[in-house]
């Protein structure tokens, strides 16, 4: 029989404990409505006691229409020092307005004496206080047992009469804290299992849930054995963001519970919106995404060596341990150095280019591969220079330009200013000789600004192109500034996104094969939008 679990997620409060890892009103708001959208049960927006922006995102909140989400206010227990209804953190929470509150307080022992200086006893009494007082202001009331488990290692008499002050104060969940992110899963669980029976003991009417960070690697393993053991709620953060190593990944944790325990919850039967939502978190954030992250990383369905894309081919349970598109993520076959003959033919059909196993030409394209990518180049993020190459192996690629030259120079005229960069170049088109030059900053946006401007007036569509993206790797140190660079490019019009690739001990000459890449992908693409309408 299933198990219903809820899912509890603190992106937008612990996420944003991450380094570099910010996030406006208005972007709050967004990913608010994803999660919503997701199926997310609570969705903790943040700590109205301690900053203003967390009160200015409740605010706005309060206009928006969440359709299923509860949307949560966390804060702590109130000051020793303040009655509830004096403390400015509890009225705080309360003028939030939310469904449900969160509050934290201490279960260790060392934290009581060290951190807020009072006795053990007036730590129960903030605990049962604070609850109480809050508790009839919400449809729902939780407790975060801070630094809970390392607490009960310390002191579990004390620990347990934490979470007994927090039931007796009106507490619906207990949400037990490995805060320091140190528990590893063999210690977790006869602590979850002595809660347990010390709750059953009193009655059994409140929930437990899981919050663990990943200090030690294990917070998505500690929260799928405490969910397992029975644990109602699991808490943690889209791509497992959070302060130093993070918080237990719900990216991970969701599609685990659905997929492989057997649980059931909203956001379970939404699986195949996770990868989006997981990306529009980092594209807020403005993060790379986690390419190798499980389920929702660009590379957790990637098929690089021949002899695996042979076998996938054929049956995909052979190396993936789920359907890809369950999660909303897609299989990809990798051209690289590894690469067989099957991952040609693979990429072959999904360019739409019909190639025969049996032709020399699949052998040549496979040989032409090995030979460049020996020379630095690398086509796992450059898949449009990758169609443009075997295209032009099978003779089916247009020639929509030549060039003749080029010629970029930098001029630094002031100390304290910036250079001054001009791009000038010389291109042929059907027989035409253009010749034109650009201002830009720096050569390769200048030799890109003169290269569209030749080109345009025989391809208006250019203009559509956008650079979003641009990469520079040295290749190998030894020669110093005389070595090799890759530069990997990334493009988009309105109707997708392309990546090509260059390299040259030149980083303008590497630059320039990539920026011809992007333009001749983009021209070729137009001409077969054409012939499909046509």
């Amino acid at each position: 029989m299933s198990k219903s679990v809820q899912i509890y997620d603190t992106t937008l409060r612990d996420g944003t404990q991450a380094e570099n890892f910010n996030l406006s009103v208005t972007d709050k708001i967004r990913i608010s409505h994803k999660f919503d959208s997701l199926g997310i049960d609570f969705i903790e927006g943040g700590w109205p006691g301690s900053n203003p922006l967390a009160v200015e995102f409740f605010k706005a909140m309060q206009t928006e229409e969440l359709k299923y989400a509860k949307l949560t206010a966390f804060g702590s227990t109130r000051l020793f020092s303040n009655p509830c209804e004096k403390d400015k953190n509890l009225q705080a929470l309360i003028d939030a307005k939310t469904p449900i509150i969160t509050i934290f307080g201490k279960s260790w022992d060392i934290h009581v004496h060290d951190a807020l200086r009072i006795e053990l006893e007036d730590n129960l009494l903030i605990i049962e206080e604070s609850l109480a007082y809050l508790k009839p202001h919400v449809e729902k009331l939780f407790y975060d047992a801070e630094h809970f488990f390392d607490g009960f290692k310390k002191n579990s008499d004390y620990a347990l009469a934490t979470l007994d002050k927090a039931i007796i104060g009106g507490a619906d969940c207990l949400i037990l804290c490995d805060t320091n992110g140190g528990m590893l899963p063999h210690e977790v669980q006869p602590i979850i299992e002595r809660v347990q029976g010390f709750i059953n003991e009193r009655g059994g009417h409140v929930d437990i849930g899981i919050h663990a960070h990943n200090d030690s690697e294990t917070a998505v393993a500690n929260s799928l054995l405490a969910l397992s053991l029975g644990v109602k709620q699991v808490q943690g953060t889209m791509n497992g963001y959070g302060e130093r190593c993070g918080n237990a990944n719900l990216a991970s944790i969701i599609p685990a519970l659905s997929l492989k325990m057997g649980c059931e919850a909203k956001s379970l039967s939404n699986l195949d919106k996770l990868y989006d939502t997981a990306m529009l978190v980092d594209e807020l954030a403005n993060l790379p995404h986690n390419k190798y992250q499980p389920y929702i990383g660009r590379s957790a369905f990637a098929h690089k060596g021949g002899i695996h894309v042979s076998a996938v081919k054929r049956n995909p349970l052979t190396y993936e341990h789920i359907v890809p598109e369950k999660v909303g993520n897609i299989r990809r076959i990798l051209i690289s150095d590894q690469a067989g003959k099957s991952n040609v033919l693979h990429k072959a059909k999904k360019f739409g280019i019909e190639l025969d196993p049996k032709s020399p030409i699949a052998s040549s394209i496979v040989s032409e591969l090995k030979n460049l990518e020996n020379q630095g180049f690398q086509y796992e993020g450059a898949e449009a220079s990758f169609e443009l190459l075997m295209r032009r192996a099978i003779g089916a690629q247009s020639n929509y330009f030549t060039l003749k030259s080029f010629r970029a120079i930098n001029i630094k005229r002031q100390m304290a200013e910036p250079p001054d960069t001009e791009a000038t170049i010389r291109l042929e088109v059907g027989g035409k000789e253009v010749h034109t030059a650009a201002m830009g900053d720096g050569p390769v946006n200048a030799l890109d600004k003169a290269m569209r401007k030749a080109l345009t007036t025989f391809y208006p569509t250019l203009e559509e192109i956008e650079l979003i993206d641009y990469k520079v790797r040295v290749l190998s140190g030894q020669q110093g500034t005389g070595a090799k660079v890759r530069v990997l490019i990334e493009s988009k019009d309105q109707h997708e996104q392309w990546g090509t690739v260059g390299v040259s001990v030149n980083i303008i000459e590497a630059s320039w094969q990539a920026l011809v890449d992007s333009i001749s992908y983009k021209l070729m693409r137009d001409e077969q939008r054409r012939a499909k309408s046509a």
